[in-house]
């Protein structure tokens, strides 16, 4: 027994003739959906390269779990996983160059200081040993 409703048998003869003489249909055009991104190449390389308290390990989850939801067709999840990785990848790559050049800055105040501080020993120590150096010329 068919329990589909409406039924075409049951329809007024008007409307069936309305149907077939609909010369033009409407037709919506709608684009290709967007794909949501999921930033895997990204989350890799912040993975590998100096993956520090494991932020770039995080990354990469939410990054596997939004192409995870991609491919099953869920691009709401994917979409929201895409943008926590995004948000993510920009944490992790910003401490990732961040912390490298911090430490090539303290680097090298610490050999300017260290020369300067070496300098002004070698001074002190020249004038302690040698107090009369200067008065030789006379």
């Amino acid at each position: 027994m068919d329990t589909s409703y409406p039924r075409e048998d049951y329809l007024p003869m008007t409307s069936q003739s309305h149907k077939q003489q609909d010369p033009s249909p409407t037709i919506i055009t709608l684009g290709p959906p967007v794909v949501p991104r999921d930033h895997m190449i990204w989350s890799v390389f912040n993975t590998i390269y100096m993956n520090l308290c494991c932020l770039g390990f995080v990354v990469l989850v939410y990054s596997v779990k939004a192409r995870d939801q991609k491919v099953t067709g869920d691009l709401e999840a994917a979409r929201r996983f895409g943008s926590k990785a995004k948000c993510y990848n920009i944490l992790a790559t910003v401490w990732n160059v961040a912390l490298p050049l911090m430490l090539i800055a303290l680097a090298i105040t610490g050999v300017l200081h260290l020369s300067k501080l070496a300098q002004e020993s070698m001074d002190y120590l020249a004038y302690r040993l040698f107090p009369n150096d200067g008065d030789d010329k006379k």
